[in-house]
């Protein structure tokens, strides 16, 4: 079995609407490529589209660029950093989304020791070691089991490259500067999924669990043998459950 257990029931209402926009946020080093199994396997239940959240400093920045450009409502997904995006969005327009699905992501404030982390990152990358900074990150990234996995290590690193120095750093100083969103959490009233990885480093289970219980009509799904990127290292899983949350 890939997929773990109801925490709380979801509300799944009958699609009144011919389809769907699915809003696909994806977290630091990430771009489209994440997402590609779900935008490929998708299509016939919902409109998809890939914001580039690499352009802003800041969270609400990125938040709001993706509000200023996506339709009227919208379903919304985020994974990692893009699943502190979506947390904004919530705050910022919470009537323009539908359902809300966090992925691989939590609702906290980094620490001081991860803000120091951070910055010894973005110190690494200044020295003209960039590419030296992914294949340090990908033990967490990934479950041990797909390290070696070309359909899922090399599409991490490639996606890194793509992104680049500059807007790494710019990601990397967005993520330090969040707020805790834990006090935002009970307001949400839409049918949300909560969904990690059994493995994942980054983002613990007990972090999707916190969500999960404090947020209304939450369901908490764990993919065993998966690291943080969920919809790359287990993209059937994923877009099974993705599909049904959607209805």
């Amino acid at each position: 079995m890939c997929l773990g257990v109801v925490r709380k029931p979801l509300d799944i209402k009958e699609n009144t609407v011919d389809q769907r926009h699915l809003v696909l946020l994806p977290g630091l080093l990430c771009d489209s490529a994440l997402w590609r199994h779900q935008t490929e396997t998708l299509g016939d239940i919902c409109q998809t589209w890939v914001p580039d959240l690499t352009q802003d400093e800041t969270i609400p920045a990125m938040a709001q660029r993706v509000l200023d450009q996506a339709p009227r409502t919208f379903c919304l997904a985020g994974l990692s950093m893009g699943g502190y995006v979506a947390q904004e969005i919530m705050r910022k327009a919470p009537e323009r989304v539908e359902r809300l699905a966090l992925i691989d992501t939590n609702a906290r404030a980094d620490t001081e020791a991860q803000v120091h982390t951070r910055r010894e990152l973005i110190r690494f990358s200044e020295l003209g070691k960039f590419k030296g900074v992914t294949p340090r990150l990908l033990p967490n990234l990934i479950h041990p089991s797909r390290l070696k996995d070309p359909a899922v290590a090399d599409v991490v690193l490639q996606m890194a490259e793509r992104v680049g120095q500059e807007a790494f750093t710019r990601q990397q100083k967005a993520i330090m500067a969040r707020v805790d969103s834990r006090g935002d959490l009970p307001a949400i009233r839409v049918p949300t999924l909560v969904m990690c990885g059994r493995q994942d480093a980054i983002s613990p289970l007990a972090f999707h669990t916190e969500m999960a219980e404090v947020i209304p009509n939450a369901r908490l799904v764990v993919v065993e043998e998966c690291g943080h990127l969920v919809p790359l290292e287990r993209p059937y899983a994923a877009s099974a459950v993705i599909r049904y949350w959607l209805g």
